[in-house]
């Protein structure tokens, strides 16, 4: 058997009446703020969800958002065209051209499943808002219109100082590097023979350096010495008779 309830306080009169004049007055004291709509554009966080904004040049048309999408608001149309082989004897490839990409914002929810599916970065959220039309179907934005939404995409925000360097940049990273390595002129390395003349080359002091550079070498003669093959100017050279040898005159009249 269940036990019986307590018996509830009696309401008094006017108790309700009390607490919504409360509320009232607790309004009443605070300062009003009103935002000045539209000259004053509001201050939104960098993540709103104003409209989709299209990379066209990302979009591989795989059909992901457009499967995804709870409301089916997506539309894309594409064809194929055939790419010539790169290399010759090469196999021909076929890819997918995009045709039309619309999004019918009309009947979107701006749940953001088309943004996180995408796997090549071709949707993204701008803040902009103001795109309001009388005709229900001008909310039909055509590719074009989504193009112009892109610029006014907001930059992400920077990543924490701490964080691990993304996988993309450094798989970029590494692939600079190893084109660069592979484009550089060779290094030539020195023939072994010369680094050994190197090594067996005696070194010089320091100190000794400027007195073996002042003194002469054996071979040089000194500046107040006269070379061998220079005659002394005291000498008669081969044709002059020496003044102690009598000259063939003075020989004759002998």
């Amino acid at each position: 058997m269940a036990a019986p309830l307590p018996p509830s306080r009696p309401r008094i009169p006017g108790s309700g009446l009390a607490k919504g004049l409360a509320v009232t007055l607790r309004t009443m004291t605070r300062k009003t703020v009103t935002e000045q709509y539209p000259d004053v554009q509001p201050d939104l966080p960098p993540r709103t969800r104003g409209v989709i904004g299209l990379f066209e040049e990302n979009c591989t048309v795989c059909m992901l958002c457009a499967r995804e999408c709870p409301d089916w608001c997506i539309y894309i149309d594409s064809h194929k065209e055939t790419v010539p082989a790169a290399t010759p004897g090469g196999r021909e490839r076929s890819r997918n051209v995009l045709d039309r990409f619309a999004i019918d914002f009309s009947l979107c929810m701006y749940c953001g499943i088309c943004i996180e599916v995408c796997p090549f970065d071709a949707l993204f959220w701008s803040p902009e808002f103001e795109y309001a039309e009388t005709d229900i179907r001008d909310l039909t934005h055509e590719r074009d219109k989504l193009r112009e939404w892109m610029w006014t995409v907001p930059a992400p925000p920077a990543l924490d100082p701490g964080a691990e360097e993304p996988k993309e940049i450094a798989a970029a990273r590494k692939s600079a590097e190893k084109l660069a390595a592979q484009q550089a002129p060779p290094v030539t390395e020195p023939h072994a023979d010369e680094q050994a003349r190197a090594a067996e080359r005696p070194t010089r002091p320091q100190g000794d350096s400027k007195q073996q550079t002042d003194q002469p070498r054996p071979d040089q003669p000194k500046p107040d010495q006269p070379k061998l093959d220079e005659p002394r100017p005291d000498e008669p050279g081969p044709d002059q008779p020496r003044p102690d040898q009598p000259g063939p005159d003075q020989g004759g009249q002998g």
